[in-house]
């Protein structure tokens, strides 16, 4: 198998809705010392900055853990959320808080190992939802505040663009973040049986 390509700095120097869009179909890596796990990423959500009342970074909050969002984009932002690791790909400019949720991915490499972490379930079920999939892919807090062009977490070439559709709506689990829970900034590939549920829960 060829050694994996992580997609250069320049694929995330742009707008961050644009980047939602793209980052459809790229493969998404993991290393660990179990093994290597990837997946084409089938989901995404776009989270707006200081802006949307969806985002962390409301209002240019500026926390902890929000603070790799004021970083350089194709940053890894990861956070717990009910004890499970969320991963997002930081974007817009350096100091512009924005940043994209990696909702659902489909398997491709490893997938013993991630059978192996979500023991029970069927294969559908490993990895689409956000929780799931860092779950099955070993993907941590330890990863947070590395690059996506680097090993051990890389977003790699995928799928052509032409060979799938992509379909927009709003965003899941945010009720309580006034209008921005109808901003249809939530995209995925059409046909992916991955895509989450609706109102599926993280795990």
């Amino acid at each position: 198998m060829e050694p994996f390509k992580p997609l250069e700095q320049s694929f995330y120097d742009q707008p961050t809705l644009e980047l939602a869009k793209q980052l459809l179909g790229c493969l998404l890596v993991k290393e660990t010392e179990e093994g290597t796990a990837s997946g084409y990423i089938v989901e995404t959500e776009a989270y707006m900055g200081p802006d949307d009342r969806a985002a962390h970074s409301f209002g240019n909050r500026r926390t902890k853990r929000t603070e790799i969002m004021f970083g350089q984009a194709g940053s890894v932002y990861t956070y717990t959320m009910h004890t499970h690791t969320l991963v997002n790909v930081v974007s817009a400019q350096t100091g512009r808080p924005e940043a994209i949720l990696i909702r659902a991915v489909e398997p491709l490499g490893g997938q013993d190992l991630m059978e192996s972490r979500r023991l029970g379930r069927p294969k559908k079920e490993w990895t689409n939802g956000p929780g799931k999939l860092t779950k099955a892919m070993g993907i941590t807090m330890a990863d947070y505040g590395l690059h996506f062009s680097k090993p051990p977490l890389m977003i790699c070439r995928g799928w052509p663009k032409e060979q799938f559709t992509i379909s927009a709506g709003p965003r899941i689990g945010i009720d309580n973040t006034g209008e921005a829970r109808d901003y249809p900034w939530r995209f995925w590939i059409t046909s992916s049986p991955y895509v989450s549920k609706f109102r599926s829960p993280l795990i």
